[in-house]
């Protein structure tokens, strides 16, 4: 089962910027590469900090706290202090809208 979200339209979420969503299960951060779309879980994996409150570096989100690094593309953890990858979810553009599924984990 998939629970499609809307997040922005497309013309509101302007490139290499986030845009944080949340549902009753998960905080999710999705991002605008140029006009790709990724999603990630929003809290960082090494202690509790809002992804979406870091920095966006390339395919880079940075923690805010420790400056841990994870691609946005993988959801993989780059650097100490945080080894576990984030989640990921997929992320689809429907009749102008950028939309992510909460309940479905990416590839």
């Amino acid at each position: 089962m998939s629970d499609w979200i809307d997040v922005a339209t497309v013309e509101d979420f302007l490139p290499n910027t986030c845009r944080a969503v949340t549902t009753d299960d998960a905080s999710i951060v999705v991002i605008n590469l140029d006009g790709r779309y990724y999603a990630v879980h929003n809290i960082c994996t090494h202690e509790y900090a809002v992804l979406s409150e870091g920095k966006l570096d390339g395919e880079e989100l940075i923690c805010p706290f420790h400056g841990a690094h994870f691609s946005v593309v993988t959801g993989a953890a780059l650097t100490p202090p945080a080894y576990e990858n984030l989640k990921t979810y997929p992320v689809r553009v429907t009749n102008g809208w950028v939309e992510v599924d909460a309940e479905a984990e990416g590839s």
